[in-house]
């Protein structure tokens, strides 16, 4: 792991443990989130359009196993589902602003459920500059999400109803490597989903991704 990364990661989930420190965290996480994000702007800037659909280590196990494209859909749509749906009870910005059309997706899940090439064939379909907007607008409501939290909310539990509405909008499949997300979530607290799904998991699929970019570099 990223050092750096690594080094905030582990500062902020001491200091969101504290009354005390528990809002300097928060302004961790975003300086790491700020940090992780420069990062996938770089692919941007660097990176064909057919660069973000290689999948170069297809047959691997483990996150470097998907294409650019995808970890970045991946990232953020596993965040709007959990920042709004789960946390703030509100419309995912996916719905709001109308982003399946816009972004030209195939699916409104996760993607949890594609395996190898079917992850290189949706990530031909997406449109990039849509799928940017998506991520700046999810990276932004969420974090204004956590900021109006207080200290004793992050204790919170996810009730069974917002469980229920969660499966009702069917944006997790039911397939065997996607199903299990539900439970995984709703088993956490507000605490714990802080420290998964807007930090550690950005860090994972972001390493991943440096991965697939070097070896398309070094196969140019």
């Amino acid at each position: 792991m990223n050092r750096e990364w690594s080094e905030l990661n582990k500062t902020m989930q001491a200091q969101i443990k504290k009354k005390d420190t528990w809002e300097a965290g928060i302004d961790t996480l975003c300086d790491l989130r700020n940090r992780l994000m420069e990062t996938l702007l770089s692919f941007k800037k660097e990176l064909a359009r057919e660069e973000f659909d290689a999948i170069p280590f297809i047959n691997a196990d483990g996150y470097h196993s998907k294409t650019i494209a995808y970890s970045i859909w991946h990232i953020f749509r596993i965040e709007d589902i959990v920042a709004h749906t789960l946390i703030g009870e509100n419309r995912q910005v996916f719905f709001a602003g109308n982003y399946q059309e816009r972004i030209h997706s195939p699916i409104i899940t996760t993607g949890n459920e594609l395996v190898k090439e079917q992850i290189a064939d949706f990530s031909r379909q997406l449109n990039l500059e849509e799928l940017y907007s998506y991520i700046f607008e999810v990276k932004d409501s969420t974090e204004k999400i956590i900021r109006r939290l207080s200290c004793e909310e992050l204790k919170r539990k996810i009730s069974e109803e917002r469980k229920e509405c969660l499966k009702s909008l069917n944006v997790v499949s039911d397939d065997e490597n996607a199903a299990w997300l539900i439970d995984y979530w709703c088993g956490k607290d507000i605490r714990g989903l802080i420290q998964m799904p807007f930090s550690r998991h950005w860090i994972m699929h972001i390493e991943a991704s440096l991965r697939i970019r070097n070896r398309i570099k070094i196969e140019k």
